[in-house]
């Protein structure tokens, strides 16, 4: 028979393992004044876990986060047992014991006889199912998931995770004391990797497949990610701070339950584990590190030349920029300010006319912040000339098309670049998701056409993806490099397939939020609240969508779902809805928010 639960203050917490995650959390329990009792096996664990404590409240001293006495009365709260009889007169057992069905169940099973039916007992599983482990209880409605994030003391997120039996009692309770812990508890249900891993694990996934496919390199999806999505680390390095068996078998719970096979492990995550290469805890992993527990990366065999490429590029004095949006304009002002002679040209001379102003309205913001002087701005300007006739291309040495993601209205501005530039002139298309080789195929000199896709607003950001096709010649590729490094900007390598590196990592990331949402998992402001605390991202997933606008977001997802046939990449129909509703984001004032009218 169910017991009721009281909601009751949560004042007497035993910890169950003390691992680094366990004593992260038992550091945070004291710290806001719960009386805490650590429990491990291992003798000596428990006392690594009491040592960490001692050397981490001492920083905190000398930083003056504590004081002296403080500290004292911190780790007076902790005690430390290698026996669950200890728990006995806790209001709150919290497990963080390894992974596995079989040890956390007996941990369960003989809490069951050690303390009060009114114990709330919690889970620290990120992979496994707290609906199972709660049926093995012999009271249910007192078992959830509390998900707290590496490390413990500083990470804000705590994911509270109902199965179909626990009792509201249970979760209020532990969700008041994540809040008095100073985190921002976000209500889920129970299903693997939760919002945080759900949606991470099955982005990292991704980034190992495109490693393991030589797409690119692991420093060039690394830069990519962090430099194209102002992410604090790349997905390669994240799998290693991890540990690559525990990217493993969280990947391989979240595919039992979806059979989706962007959570299908990439088989170099297996073959990274059973070669005991798991990453930094290891001293090598994707990378190599100085030591094993070392984040400091080593040169290795995949380690790329700081020579780079022994091919010498074509000069480049002129560019010539067509279009007149947003891009256009920005990419006009990157190669104007790096001293190039620049034509800017549209379908109309008001058009390219409008594009200027809007490059002298940029410069003049830079004078503003102190970032240029007036002067150069002036001179900045001046080497922008603004033209309605793709004829005035005649003479650059570089023509870089920033024109609408329309496949025929690319092809036909391509025929008429081969047309208007001088031999040896490259060619180059902007696009972020349409194939490059359908572009170079218009023209009669496929061998000069590449993919230079900057990112919006390119004077601000610092990643290129520089996409080759199979007729690409080296000195062109040699070319664009040399150009990236000019105006300042991290040029990264990748083939000509849908979404490139960033796109291809960043839209399953998002279209698999949108899922979320669409069955009622969890709500769109906690999701984008355990990405920006648990994943430490910039913006949640629906913050960027309504940036991006909902009507890109579905044809880049349209784009990679036709190429790469994969059903999980398949546009979430709440995001077709939306668009056909015409709530595409900021821009029409509704997205998955609505936004104040300008």
């Amino acid at each position: 028979m169910a017991t009721p639960l009281s909601h009751t203050p949560l004042r007497t917490v035993a910890v169950v393992g003390l691992g680094t995650m366990g004593t992260g959390i038992a550091e945070v329990l004291a710290g806001a004044g719960r009386v805490v009792i650590g429990i491990d096996v291992s003798e000596a664990q428990a006392a690594r876990c009491v040592a960490a404590l001692e050397t981490s409240t001492a920083r905190a001293v000398e930083r003056g986060r504590l004081t002296v006495e403080q500290r004292t009365e911190l780790l007076a709260r902790v005690t430390t047992s290698t026996r669950l009889s200890a728990a006995a007169d806790a209001d709150l057992v919290v497990e963080v014991a390894p992974e596995s069905y079989e040890i956390k169940q007996q941990i369960f099973r003989e809490l069951d006889g050690i303390v009060r039916p009114e114990t709330v007992l919690a889970t620290g599983t990120n992979a496994l199912s707290v609906t199972r482990l709660a049926a093995d209880s012999a009271h249910p409605e007192r078992v959830l998931g509390m998900h707290f994030f590496n490390p413990a003391p500083a990470m804000k997120l705590v994911e509270i995770v109902s199965s179909v039996l626990t009792a509201p009692a249970a979760v209020t309770a532990v969700t008041d004391l994540a809040m008095d812990l100073g985190k921002e508890p976000v209500a889920v249900g129970d299903r693997p990797g939760f919002v945080a891993d759900g949606l991470l694990f099955g982005y990292l996934n991704q980034a190992a497949a495109m490693y393991e496919a030589n797409y690119a390199s692991r420093e060039d999806i690394d830069a990519a990610m962090k430099l194209g999505c102002g992410l604090p680390m790349g997905p390669l390095a994240l799998l290693d701070l991890i540990g690559v068996d525990t990217a493993r078998t969280v990947l391989e719970a979240m595919y039992a339950e979806s059979r989706d096979r962007l959570h299908a492990p990439a088989p170099v995550l297996k073959q990274l584990s059973e070669a005991g290469l798991t990453g930094r805890k290891a001293g090598r992993g994707f990378y190599t590190y100085e030591a094993a527990g070392s984040g400091t990366v080593v040169r290795d065999a995949l380690t790329p030349l700081s020579g780079g490429s022994f091919t010498v590029g074509r000069p480049v004095r002129a560019v010539g920029v067509a279009g007149s949006g947003t891009m256009a304009s920005g990419i006009a002002e990157v190669f104007a300010k790096a001293g190039y002679e620049v034509v800017l040209a549209a379908r109309s001379e008001e058009k390219a006319l409008g594009a200027k102003a809007r490059i002298g309205k940029s410069l003049a913001r830079s004078v503003d912040k102190g970032r240029m002087t007036g002067e150069a701005a002036a001179r900045t300007l001046e080497r922008v000339r603004a033209t309605g006739s793709y004829d005035d291309f005649a003479d650059v040495d570089l023509a870089v098309e920033a024109v609408a993601e329309d496949l025929d209205v690319k092809r036909q501005l391509f025929a008429t670049l081969d047309k208007v530039c001088k031999p040896g002139a490259v060619l180059a298309t902007t696009t972020s998701s349409l194939p490059v080789v359908a572009c170079a195929r218009a023209t009669s000199r496929p061998q000069d056409v590449i993919g230079m896709h900057f990112f919006n607003p390119a004077p601000a950001m610092k990643l290129v993806e520089v996409v080759r096709t199979v007729l690409t010649s080296d000195d062109v590729h040699a070319t664009v490099r040399e150009v990236c490094a000019t105006v300042r900007k991290h040029a990264v390598d990748c083939g000509d397939r849908a979404g490139f590196i960033v796109n291809a990592l960043l839209f399953p990331y998002l279209n698999n939020a949108i899922k979320m949402v669409q069955e009622h998992y969890a709500s769109l402001d906690d999701i984008d609240a355990a990405m920006k605390l648990g994943g430490g991202y910039p913006m949640g997933p629906f913050e960027l969508l309504d940036v991006v606008g909902l009507d890109v977001s579905l044809a880049i997802e349209k784009v990679l779902h036709r190429e790469f046939r994969d059903p999980g990449l398949a546009p979430a129909p709440l995001l077709e809805h939306l668009v056909a509703a015409g709530c595409l984001g900021r821009k029409t004032g509704r997205g998955f928010r609505e936004y104040a009218k300008r």
